[in-house]
């Protein structure tokens, strides 16, 4: 991927760009021989620069460039001016752990397994062929363990891929966890609670036979081509204005927003994006308690992104778009088809029947999606956003891959999670998501209001008892802007424009709608929730700073507590009449079943987005009966 003439400020960094920010950083910084790179991406353009953006001004690139360095156990970062090809700035950042990259999962397994300890494990298991061995060095988290704090620590857990070889985790290793020293490169200890047998071989993935025969040929044919029009990054669907974007760290990012309405496009959303991920387990025991992942600021979504493929992944008439991504010696490595776009038939849009002269009236409803998966480990995440036609802006989450399998000792019953195969648990676990939404309805200048329902007191005004309030108040500052769902009252927020009215002289706004929910589990000082604070509120929002990105903080590899959203929103900054940023948890409990293995059916979450008076009608009355123009 080379950098074409025609560029906007919001394109992902091309390879050449990539290429002499690692160049730069190499001559400029002071990095030694040890230092790797765990981030190069696109320092995306201020606010301000972006206001003042016009096509064909020259454009401004930076890239934003974090490294480790071993010899010193050292993060640092800063931002390469890549015009006038020099460091804008760079630093130590002191007391954090970069992420952990994919080339360091690589070298610490094959650590691991020339390991003498390790090997008379595996032999005390009966394991021999360690080229069937799986390690996974996952994040350690911080549970205050001495020998630790300050290290760059590796927490591992192992499998024995099955027979088919189709299935890395297909056999669990009971009980055993090496402990890695990511730093040195050296194995600390192996934490060994006991020999459990290994479970039988159930987990072939992709069966040759006895496939279904009753399943004829579906085709999405669009003979005229799509509605969309695509240049660059930058793309037009019926009213939609959107610009696709990539971050190493979040994957996929979606940046200025807007809505064409009168001939001008009306502005929503300044940038969106899933910030943070985590993923805690409920099994105390052993190891356990160890399995917890913040997918996201732990290992980054967007160097996991699937290179994704016709007829599997996607379906229809597709537009990909490519991005770049990186090792850790800073080679650039594009992802091909790295996201997906396309139309999608969505039932009806609107109906009315008139009875008495049988006349009716239908159109069809289409929406556009945006989607990209990512493989991180055993799990697999796809992230999709949807585009219709009046309006509504839907963000679903879908998750398939393998659930997180345990070995467990023959004729023993599980007490924090389930049976799904012989031999083979799956702990209980929360998938918890954090979207960050730069907001802008109808201008820089909006506020939060929250909007709840009541029955009213059954009285002189109310005599039937059917009487519902509505209460709709202002949150003022970020503190009374910490909100959970509650399903009695039908909770929702909405973000409302300071500066432009309806038809009707109401504020314009959209109203975030929230779909299946959770609350977490984890006890609120136990140390995965003091580094995931963000968890136990379902809304918040936050007056807009640039630094301000990721709810959990910049460095949640082995964290401190109460980073991210929690210590920002102490200063209780005004959301009234402010540049206000929304986040929103979604988060769903997840207990396996038998039919999660060996692979997982794909599970959904999801919330919307809607226009509340933010149109003076219906956006959608002027589609075409059929849905097109014919």
């Amino acid at each position: 991927m080379t950098k074409e003439l025609k560029i906007h400020p919001l394109d992902p960094l091309y390879a050449d760009e990539l290429s002499n920010a690692v160049s730069i950083v190499k001559r400029d910084s002071g990095l030694n021989d040890t230092g790797w790179f765990e981030t190069i991406t696109l320092d995306e353009p201020s606010k301000q620069e972006l206001a003042q953006h016009k096509l064909g001004d020259p454009i401004k690139r930076r890239a934003y460039v974090c490294c480790y360095e071993p010899s010193s156990n050292r993060t640092l970062r800063g931002i390469v001016d890549l015009d006038e090809g020099k460091l804008a700035g760079w630093e130590h950042v002191k007391g954090v752990q970069a992420r952990i990259v994919p080339d360091e999962f690589s070298a610490g397994e094959a650590i691991i397994k020339k390991d003498k300890h390790f090997i008379d494990a595996c032999v005390k298991r009966g394991i021999t062929d360690l080229d069937k061995v799986l390690v996974e060095t996952w994040a350690a988290g911080n549970f205050e363990v001495a020998e630790e704090q300050g290290e760059r620590i590796a927490y591992c857990h192992c499998w024995v891929c099955n027979d088919a070889g189709d299935n890395r985790y297909g056999r669990p290793i009971g009980n055993l966890h090496p402990v890695v020293d990511l730093q040195r490169m050296k194995v600390i200890r192996i934490d060994d609670f006991g020999v459990v047998p290994l479970p039988p071989d159930t987990s072939a993935i992709r069966p040759t036979e006895n496939l279904r025969a009753d399943i004829k040929k579906l085709e999405i044919k669009q003979p005229d081509g799509p509605s969309f029009t695509v240049d660059g990054y930058g793309v037009e669907w019926q009213r939609w204005h959107i610009r696709v974007g990539y971050s190493l760290r979040e994957g996929l990012v979606l940046h200025n927003i807007g809505y064409e309405d009168g001939g001008a496009v009306r502005p929503i959303m300044h940038r969106a994006s899933m910030a943070e991920m985590v993923v805690p387990y409920g099994d105390p025991a052993n190891g356990n308690f160890r399995r917890n992942a913040f997918d996201t600021g732990e290992y980054g979504i967007g160097n996991a992104l699937d290179s994704l493929k016709l007829g599997c992944d996607c379906l229809g008439h597709i537009h990909y778009f490519d991005v770049c991504s990186h090792d850790w010696l800073g080679n650039a490595a594009e992802i091909k088809n790295a996201v997906c776009m396309h139309e999608e038939d969505f039932g009806i849009l609107w109906k009315h029947t008139d009875v008495p002269t049988g006349t009716m009236r239908a159109v069809r409803s289409r929406r556009l999606v945006i989607s990209s998966l990512c493989t991180i480990g055993n799990y697999v995440y796809g992230f999709f956003w949807y585009f219709y036609q009046d309006g509504t802006i839907g963000v679903e989450v879908k998750a398939t891959g393998i659930p997180f399998p345990s070995a467990i000792a023959p004729g023993e019953k599980p007490k924090y999670g389930a049976m799904i195969a012989p031999g083979i648990e799956a702990h209980v676990h929360q998938h918890t998501f954090s979207f960050r939404f730069d907001m802008c309805v109808d201008g820089e200048k909006n506020s939060v209001r929250e909007v709840e329902f009541q029955a009213a007191p059954v009285g002189p005004g109310n005599p039937h008892g059917n009487a519902v309030e509505i209460i709709d108040r202002q949150l003022e500052s970020e503190l009374e802007a910490q909100r959970e769902i509650d399903m009695q009252r039908a909770r929702y927020w909405k973000i409302v424009s300071s500066e432009r009215k309806n038809a009707l002289g109401l504020s314009t706004a959209y109203k975030l709608v929230p779909g299946a929910n959770a609350l977490p589990l984890l006890d609120p000082e136990s140390p995965v929730a003091k580094r995931a604070g963000f968890m136990f509120k379902h809304f918040w929002a936050t007056q807009y700073h640039p630094e301000e990105l990721y709810p959990a903080g910049w460095y949640p590899n082995q964290s401190g507590p109460g980073k991210g959203l929690p210590e920002w929103t102490k200063a209780d900054r005004s959301i009234n009449n402010a540049d206000v940023v929304t986040w929103y948890t979604l988060g769903f409990n997840h207990l396996p079943r038998p039919e999660d293995w060996p692979v997982q059916p794909v599970v959904y979450a999801s919330f919307h987005w809607m226009p509340d008076g933010f149109f003076d009608q219906n956006p959608a009355l002027d589609v075409p009966p059929n849905g097109f123009q014919e």
